[in-house]
């Protein structure tokens, strides 16, 4: 059974921060894009 957890605004506000920044690690993009991917999309419909 899937969990339905949900990452923050602020928590994939701060890991699109360390996508977007050169200097951050492999891991810490790693775990960056791991916490965007449980972001809902944000679409935004006309």
């Amino acid at each position: 059974m899937a969990t339905s957890k949900v990452t923050s605004k602020s928590a994939a506000t701060a890991a699109s921060k360390v996508l977007r920044d050169g200097r951050t690690g492999a891991a810490s993009k790693t775990a960056a894009g791991s916490a965007l991917s449980q972001r809902p999309s944000s679409s935004k419909k006309k």
